[in-house]
């Protein structure tokens, strides 16, 4: 019998094998927890971070505070010269504090790239 733990941890493995960050396209990883959220943007084929923005100075973790995070994270991809990114939701739902990360993330500049359409 599993445990949300580990179905998180499933899902994220399957996600894994499909997003796969590069020097030209990072792979914007978000990890939730209870107290904080943070945002890395990573160049799996060098295995380096490239940028990182976090909630650990904020006391209260809610909607508004993860989209000041996705904006402070918009801003430090851009300096780093990151205009396009790979999503990577850590085998959360797209919804509530993600959902808001990400949009403000693409409210700050920072393109989000999607998956072709096959013809």
């Amino acid at each position: 019998m599993f445990n949300r733990k580990v179905q998180r941890q499933k899902r994220h493995l399957r996600l894994r094998q499909r997003i796969i960050g590069t020097a030209a396209r990072p792979r914007m990883s978000i990890c939730v927890t209870n107290k904080n959220i943070y945002v890395q943007f990573i160049d799996d084929d060098a295995g380096k971070t490239l940028a990182q923005a976090n909630t650990l100075k904020d006391e209260k973790i809610n909607i508004e505070t993860a989209k000041a995070l996705g904006a402070k994270a918009a801003e430090a991809a851009k300096s780093a010269g990151i205009s396009l990114v790979v999503v990577d939701r850590g085998g959360n739902k797209y919804t509530g504090r993600v959902a808001a990360v990400v949009e403000a993330v693409v409210a700050g500049g920072v393109a989000i790239s999607v998956k072709k359409e096959e013809n």
